[in-house]
């Protein structure tokens, strides 16, 4: 009698809430002796049977009224999607460019790929423009032509290696401000002081001051006394030919 009623009840079940209490109820029931072991195991069998009719009709029934699937709920902010440079082509030539310029010594350049030489390209520049670099990561990985997450393993590489100063601006139950970097390097910033920016139109060539070309002869005075001018009858003309 008991074993036709949960059945009953199971096949008319629409929730899954509803089939957590019978399936309690069994193994309740179980416990006190209600129920026999065959009999107990064909009750969760036919639950758990009208378990996945009650998945598909949950399913039908979403796709029916255009609702999306949710697979599990997340307590963890959704992922961003990885972006990609609208024109790669000009995002390489540009960062071969920076890198080209030569933002760090050629001794401390030696540690670092093309990519990461082009993102300390732009923070020497903001460097060398304002005393510190407050630009976002995305900031400084476009203008570089680099990916978000090359920017920032080439700034911490550069903060491991003693090279720059990362202050990081935490702020309680808001955004983080961007990180402000400074340049700690003595070689670095001499080397800054001795190049010019890409940014500032100049190149990295030295100025080179003019030189006097013109040729200046000096005529000893003893000798210039002693230069008599010619007079006039003393003078050949080439038109009178001379005697024979």
């Amino acid at each position: 009698m008991f074993t036709d009623t949960v059945a009953g009840a199971i096949a008319g079940v629409r929730s899954h809430a509803r089939l957590n209490e019978l399936s309690q109820d069994i193994w309740k029931a179980y416990g006190s002796g209600l129920l026999t072991d065959d009999e107990a195991q064909g009750l969760s069998e036919t639950l758990e049977a009208r378990r996945i009719e009650v998945r598909v009709l949950d399913q039908t029934s979403n796709r029916a009224l255009g609702v999306p699937r949710v697979i599990g709920a997340s307590c963890f902010p959704v992922k961003r999607r990885r972006t990609h440079s609208p024109d790669r082509a000009r995002s390489i030539e540009r960062r071969r460019r920076l890198a080209a310029f030569g933002p760090l010594p050629p001794a401390l350049a030696l540690r670092f790929t093309t990519g990461e030489l082009a993102v300390l390209q732009i923070v020497a520049d903001e460097v060398r423009a304002s005393g510190f670099c407050c630009l976002t990561l995305g900031e400084i990985a476009a203008r570089a032509g680099v990916s978000v997450c090359h920017a920032r393993n080439a700034i911490r590489a550069a903060g491991r290696d003693g090279l720059l100063l990362i202050e990081e601006r935490r702020r309680h139950r808001a955004p983080n401000l961007p990180n402000r970097i400074r340049i700690i390097s003595k070689e670095w910033k001499a080397w800054m002081e001795r190049r010019r920016s890409p940014a500032s139109g100049g190149g990295g060539s030295k100025k080179v001051e003019s030189t006097d070309t013109v040729i200046r002869t000096t005529v000893n005075s003893t000798s210039q006394s002693s230069i008599r001018p010619r007079k006039r009858e003393d003078r050949i003309s080439l038109d009178t030919p001379g005697p024979c």
